[in-house]
């Protein structure tokens, strides 16, 4: 049977400034969107506030769901990465509660999109997505019939 990793992102955006977390994966700092694994028990929503919090420190719910991408990864790691996003009046300060993460950093989507140290394509692939005009209400990744 077939069991991708399911994921979800958060592109946060405040006063022309986007959010990422960085990490040391293998020596190397890497930058990502607050980003995790869905847990059993939670939906989408709450996974993507629950890792926002976790890498940042900031307590926010996502206003529209952005994209749902179906990825295989450079090891053949399937993935389903729901990427939600989080508009801010602006930028806040960030305290990590998650020691994976060394620090979080307000950049342009130049910076991101031009950085040669992107966790993956989907966090350049994210940013893209956000610059297109369509939102999508976050009715489209409902739960039902929860909690379980």
């Amino acid at each position: 049977m077939f069991k991708p990793h399911v994921t979800v992102a958060c592109v946060v955006h405040a006063q022309g400034k986007f959010l990422v977390v960085e990490e040391t994966i293998n020596g190397k700092k890497l930058w990502n969107q607050p980003a995790g694994h869905l847990e059993a028990d939670e939906t989408l929503l709450q996974a993507a506030e629950r890792e926002l919090w976790e890498e940042t420190g900031i307590r926010a719910s996502p206003q529209f769901f952005l994209r749902m991408h179906q990825w295989l990864a450079p090891d053949k790691t399937p993935f389903l990465r729901f990427a939600f996003v989080i508009e801010l009046q602006a930028p806040l300060p960030t305290h990590p509660h998650d020691s994976d993460i060394d620090r979080c950093l307000w950049l342009t989507a130049d910076e991101i999109l031009h950085a040669n140290n992107l966790r993956s394509p989907l966090v350049a692939e994210s940013l893209r997505c956000y610059q297109r005009p369509e939102r999508y209400s976050l009715d489209l990744v409902g739960s039902f019939n929860w909690p379980l």
